[in-house]
């Protein structure tokens, strides 16, 4: 037998995976039974379900992995985890490819759920807690004026039984709830960008 014959397979990917990536090292240990698709409520929405997303990992499928809409597909219902034989993080690694892919530059541009977690950390960094009506405003008019229009009518009735339920409150529109030691959240957020930019040697 030929030594090239015997050269043992090796996956860069994978590899990177596991070190750059949240729970990345679980990757290696799915079956791809596919209980975590079967389980998940958004399954049939899916381009690439869990397993698959890691068995194109472990093929070396980087660009098509990263650039996948998959991972932002999760709701973070938890049910893969829940019901996974080998108790896999599976959550946690979608999340945390979608961020990898993320600070790489390489995700999805106009994937929705991926517009809507900008959107959202967006408005949470500001003061410590979501404005729960720019939040929904930003989402009604990201398309655009006249749209967001249409949308805002088509959400009338939700909305005002929100604000009967006292869970949106038009004067947030000029402020909102804050945390009180809104210096120490600010604080703490730079710190954890500084452990982020430690990271901007990621193994490619």
């Amino acid at each position: 037998m030929s030594e090239q014959a015997v050269t043992r397979y090796t996956n860069d990917f994978l590899r990177e995976v596991e070190k750059n990536v949240e729970e990345g090292h679980w990757v290696k240990m799915c079956m791809q039974c596919g209980v975590c698709s079967g389980s998940c409520p958004l399954g049939s929405a899916w381009a690439h379900p869990p397993q698959e997303i890691f068995m194109m990992i472990r093929a070396g499928k980087r660009e098509e992995v990263l650039s996948s809409d998959s991972m932002w597909m999760c709701t973070s219902c938890y049910n893969c985890i829940v019901r996974c034989p080998r108790k896999l993080p599976i959550t946690h690694i979608m999340h945390g490819l979608a961020n990898y892919a993320h600070r790489l530059g390489l995700a999805p541009k106009n994937q929705p759920t991926r517009q809507f977690a900008k959107m959202f950390w967006d408005n949470l960094v500001q003061k410590g807690r979501v404005n729960e009506l720019k939040l929904s405003l930003g989402l009604y008019f990201k398309d655009g004026f006249v749209q967001g229009i249409k949308n805002a009518l088509a959400m009338q009735s939700i909305g005002l039984g929100m604000m009967k339920a006292r869970r949106l409150n038009p004067f947030e529109l000029f402020g909102g709830h804050a945390c009180k030691d809104q210096k120490g959240i600010q604080a703490m957020l730079r710190k954890a960008r500084e452990i982020e930019d430690r990271k901007k040697g990621y193994t490619a």
